[in-house]
């Protein structure tokens, strides 16, 4: 293992950009840098987003909705280039005070009700049409246990693993191996509670199945960081089960392709204002 020569100094300072595909995009400061409104279209829900994992979350929650006959979930999806700085314009962080997509301005109630974090989001909606949540108290519970588990393990996925595997403009054996190792024992929590489990809180699909698969369904299926032969997959059998099954669903079809704008052009739905536009 090779070893840095890097001495940190006794107070850090924001010098110089950080290197990597994002860094004219990070800042150790809050707030907007620029004044521009969001657009707003006819629907009671606004989106604010892009097709990452956690955008992913929301757009799969509300084609689900739908799929269920729930016309108060109709939305308009808006796309929020983040790689150009668009979540720091005003209107975003009138939104999300924390510039992070995916972002939701319900404009069903007399006075419009912003959600953030795609957590918060999932729970909001799902609590908003009483569905894909169990009702009883331990069901509940258990869709909440794994709902928090994604949102506290997901950083280690993404802003460790895929950062250092995928975007950083220097390999570090010992930062990939770090949260490759954390990845392949996330990764080995889910193998084991869905050997015994179709979904991850029992028979019923919830938004825990929603939150979680973004991230580690469609790692396995290599979709995210093309890492599947790095981290053996093969060793996941019962996340890649449960992973399939996901994706042969309708509404994770459409989902995943609202606010897409790479790939194959016929899976890129940059923005989406009527169910036609998955067609």
């Amino acid at each position: 293992m090779t070893q840095s020569s890097y001495l940190p100094p006794k107070v850090w300072q924001h010098l110089e950009a950080s290197g990597g595909q994002f860094s004219k995009i990070n800042r150790p400061t809050a707030g907007a840098t620029h004044d521009k409104q969001l657009p707003v279209g006819k629907h009671p829900l606004q989106l604010y987003s892009l097709a990452t994992p956690n955008g992913v979350k929301v757009t799969i929650l509300l084609e689900e909705l739908l799929a269920q006959g729930h016309e108060g979930a109709e939305y308009d999806a808006w796309l929020i280039r983040i790689s150009e700085g668009e979540q720091f314009s005003s209107g975003f962080v009138g939104v999300n005070p924390n510039s992070k997509i995916p972002a939701l301005l319900d404009r069903s109630t007399a006075t419009p009700i912003r959600v953030f974090e795609s957590g918060s989001i999932l729970l909001y909606l799902a609590e908003k049409f009483g569905t894909f949540l169990p009702k009883d108290p331990a069901g509940r519970t258990e869709t909440l246990n794994w709902l928090f588990w994604q949102m506290g393990s997901a950083p280690y996925l993404g802003g460790g693993f895929g950062h250092f595997y995928v975007y950083a403009p220097e390999k570090f054996e010992y930062a990939i191996n770090r949260f490759t190792m954390e990845t392949k024992r996330q990764l080995d929590v889910l193998n084991q509670r869905l050997a015994d489990n179709r979904y991850l809180a029992g028979d019923v699909y919830t938004i825990a199945d929603i939150a979680v698969w973004p991230w580690y369904g469609e790692l396995v299926r290599n979709n995210v960081y093309s890492a599947a032969e790095f981290l053996a997959v093969h060793d996941y059998p019962h996340v890649l089960r449960w992973a399939e099954e996901i994706a042969k669903r309708e509404a994770v079809q459409r989902g995943r392709r609202v606010n897409r704008a790479w790939g194959d052009e016929s899976d890129q739905v940059p923005e989406r204002h009527q169910a036609a536009d998955l067609d």
